[in-house]
């Protein structure tokens, strides 16, 4: 569906300020939404926020429907109760400007199990009403979900199709003995969601109070060590003998790599899923807009066709492009949850008949500032070539920052840069890609927060082809001033964005 003429920030949770390490859902939050309405910004776009595995991805996540609990904030807890001054008495010295996620995941855990022990003992009657209920409404994914992180840290935390094979294949009478043997951990696994979302709704109400709607990340994939696979088997390419995927994800080899990327992702078993009437698509996007506004879909072209790798290849060089019944299961969903608030992700190899499904659901899609001065003025990603119905982006996670990018950019891109924007302004080239991002005719314009903060490299989200190290920036808590927002504001006025516009 098309969006008004509106802009907003990208960041996600986990860059917060906070004394516990990694950003959370407590003061800094309701901060950088305050930051956000003084701006006249009407959007704040996430990462997606489910439980994250090694290497921190939030793109590889153990479930596809739940919530991270490295983002509870203690201090809320604190507030419900729950946990004490003296539970976080001699908290480690955390780095402020990124995330320990191996101190952080120390640090932390010991806390929400402390919280789970006393909610257990002094929990009142409504609060162990409203646990029961979140419990109930969520029971389609979550009573799959905390057995399998259950039964995880009972093997270790080796992947589900490395277990004991009566658990890794689902046996009836293995599944309901763990369950007998294992409530305490299942118990906890589901106060650590009920706390997510407890603490994320009333974000999210802020959030919309403020005039502020939430754009949220879904991958297309999900990770094969999840509970999302583990539970339904059937829905995935998988090997029914190992559990390993038997047909792989990834995109063919391209201008970027000669190998094409082989992510291990197991596809879809697409014929399954629509003998259902997919219903488990459409309940991942109905859990989604529970706590989200608008939904981005990521790597969108794979509902048209997607490139799938069989098992044992080292690259992704030997794979075949499959058909996808996108436009049956997009049809399927509207049908059931109404016009749907999506964005595409249509970056890469786009074919005719990826635009053509995107175009039919009139879902935007996206334009990169920085891909737009690598060629000559047929460019897509160049201002002039745009349709209203996108989102324009100075830059995305998986970018560098804007100013890290013209330090490194070539000698041709910076001067056809130099060109374009006549001369670069006293406030930067990070400025002056937001004010063309802004002057566009893309209804929406996003920036992360790294290019209004005006930062280099060293605050860039994720290298794609570094495994480690990615997803740790963090701002610091003096960083959003009002200077900053009274620019912002006078920006998205002047290009009218701002929502007294409407």
């Amino acid at each position: 569906m098309p969006f008004p003429r509106s802009s907003g920030v990208l960041l996600h949770p986990t860059s917060f300020p906070s004394r516990f390490g990694i950003g959370d859902l407590g003061l800094a939050a309701y901060r950088f939404i305050d930051f956000l309405r003084e701006s006249s910004q009407q959007y704040w776009q996430v990462l997606p926020l489910g439980p994250t595995g090694f290497g921190n991805s939030p793109y590889s996540s153990f479930s596809a429907m739940a919530g991270n609990p490295l983002l509870i904030s203690p201090e809320k807890l604190q507030e419900q109760g729950l946990l004490a001054d003296e539970d976080y008495a001699h908290l480690p010295a955390f780095p402020t400007e990124k995330v320990d996620f191996d101190l952080v995941v120390q640090t932390k855990l010991p806390l929400l199990k402390k919280a789970c022990e006393n909610f257990k003992a002094n929990a009142t009657p409504l609060e162990k009403t409203e646990f029961d209920g979140f419990c109930d409404s969520k029971a389609y994914w979550l009573d799959d979900f905390s057995l399998f992180m259950a039964l995880k840290e009972v093997h270790g935390g080796i992947s589900w199709y490395l277990w004991e094979p009566k658990f890794a294949k689902r046996e009836p009478e293995a599944i309901d003995q763990a369950r007998r043997d294992l409530t305490n951990e299942i118990f906890y696994h589901k106060f650590v969601q009920f706390e997510f979302f407890r603490q994320w709704s009333q974000i999210k109400t802020y959030a919309n109070m403020s005039g502020i709607q939430i754009i949220g990340d879904i991958p297309i994939y999900v990770a094969h060590d999840s509970a999302d696979v583990w539970s339904n088997p059937h829905s995935f390419c998988l090997d029914e003998e190992t559990g390993e995927a038997a047909l792989m994800a990834g995109v063919p080899p391209d201008y970027f790599s000669a190998t094409g990327q082989l992510w291990g992702n197991p596809v879809y078993n697409w014929k399954q899923l629509q003998d259902q009437d997919f219903k488990w698509w459409i309940g991942r996007f109905e859990a989604m807009l529970d706590y989200i506004d608008v939904i981005r879909i990521d790597h969108f072209r794979g509902f048209e066709t997607y490139w799938a790798v069989k098992k044992g290849e080292q690259t992704a060089v030997h794979g075949e492009w499959i058909k996808a019944p996108g436009e049956q299961l997009f049809e399927a969903i509207k049908q059931q949850l109404g016009k749907l608030p999506v964005m595409a992700e249509d970056l890469g190899d786009i074919t005719p008949e990826v635009e053509a499904l995107r175009d039919k659901f009139e879902f935007p899609g996206m334009k990169i500032l920085q891909f737009a001065f690598n060629s000559d003025a047929a460019n897509p990603f160049l201002p002039f070539n745009y349709e209203r119905n996108f989102i324009v982006y100075t830059g995305t996670h998986d970018n560098d920052t804007t100013l890290g990018w013209f330090n490194q950019a070539s000698d041709y891109e910076k001067q056809r840069v130099l060109l374009y924007l006549g001369c670069i302004s006293p406030e930067g080239i990070h400025w002056d890609f937001i004010r063309l991002a802004l002057s566009s005719v893309a209804n929406q314009a996003i920036f992360p927060l790294q290019d209004i903060l005006g930062l280099d490299t060293q605050a860039r989200m994720n290298f794609p082809s570094i495994a480690a190290g990615n997803w740790g920036w963090r701002y610091q808590a003096d960083a959003l001033t009002k200077e900053l927002s009274d620019r912002l504001k006078d920006l998205t006025t002047l290009y009218g964005r701002s929502p007294q516009q409407k």
